[in-house]
């Protein structure tokens, strides 16, 4: 038997979504890590790095195209649209599960501001029997304030919802083969990955790294998606937000019964009337808090709406 099929087949997985100006020496960079890994008997001649076109509108796709020709260990996926970043990773699990028997999967970010160095420590780690290894950031100090700030908001509300959740872990980690078949057997739509990796209960295990800045082109995580984000793992793992619903409504019930209290008072003993003022801030009060109340089980609602429909995650339209 062949030296290298002991060591295992690992895929690199880059979901890549308007990376045409930084993909080329991120892609070089991870191939040259490979390569060297490889050297140094981690992991098998056989592994690969799989990019992801997830519908960008840039040449990106073009750019896998020339890497792939280059490099027998590089391959391409071309989602036919943009499915946003969670379906692109499983995109990528899934056919580097198929086509190239993985044994263990490397998923991280195109503009490598992740560490791509510690792969070789998760790849020690997976080969002492943990099954899940999580890339968690020790600085972000190359992110901005704001970014740092609503990142740090997001992890602790997340945590506070119930939700299993690893302060700064984003989707830079490491999955064994039996990781991934257990990921893929969510049939959900509305992919929350952060969470069902933790929900799963394998063995796990962490690396630390610092986070560089991008070398070009811009985060394709604006505020907006940002947004997005945190609704979509809210939703997902925490019933927290109907049941802050339910109690807000008793609240209002307690306080409109005092309301009437004061009321019948009022009338008995001739006191004034409150005037129309007052009438206005508690109809707006109570109407704004109706459809904010209204708007949170709406999520919820549109999520069975979503998952209900059964719809395929992805399409795939060309590969190389």
């Amino acid at each position: 038997m062949n030296e290298d099929k002991k060591q295992p087949i690992v895929a690199v997985v880059l979901p890549c979504y308007d990376e045409a100006l930084v993909l080329d020496s991120s892609a070089h960079r991870i191939l040259d890590l490979l390569r060297e890994m490889t050297c140094e008997g981690l992991v098998s001649a056989e592994s690969v790095l799989l990019m992801v076109d997830d519908g960008s509108r840039d040449n990106t796709w073009d750019t896998i195209k020339q890497i792939s020709a280059q490099n027998v260990h590089s391959h391409g996926v071309k989602l036919s649209s943009n499915r946003g970043h969670q379906n692109a990773l499983l995109a990528g699990m899934e056919r580097a599960l198929d086509r190239f028997g993985a044994d263990a999967m490397i998923t991280i970010d195109a503009d490598l501001q992740d560490d791509p160095n510690v792969m070789k420590q998760m790849i020690r780690l997976m080969n002492e029997g943990n099954d899940v290894v999580l890339g968690v950031r020790k600085s972000r100090t190359s992110d901005s304030f704001f970014k740092r700030t609503t990142s740090h908001m997001f992890y602790r509300f997340m945590s506070w919802l119930g939700a299993d959740v690893v302060y700064n872990h984003a989707d830079y980690r490491l999955l064994s083969r039996r990781a991934v078949e257990a990921v893929l057997q969510y049939g959900e739509r509305n992919m929350f990955l952060r969470g069902i990796v933790n929900q799963m209960g394998f063995r796990q295990a962490k690396v630390y790294y610092d986070r560089t800045a991008r070398t070009a082109g811009e985060t394709k995580y604006p505020f907006k998606k940002m947004v997005n984000f945190a609704i979509d793992g809210i939703t997902s793992f925490s019933v927290k937000p109907v049941r802050m619903v339910l109690g807000l409504g008793l609240l209002f019930i307690l306080m409109a019964v005092f309301q009437l209290v004061y009321v019948l008072y009022s009338y008995f003993s001739n006191v004034a009337v409150s005037g129309w003022s007052s009438l206005m801030l508690s109809l707006w009060f109570v109407g704004g808090c109706i459809l904010l109340s209204l708007g949170v089980i709406g999520e919820y609602v549109a999520k069975i709406y979503i998952e209900t429909k059964q719809r395929p995650r992805f399409h795939i339209e060309d590969e190389v």
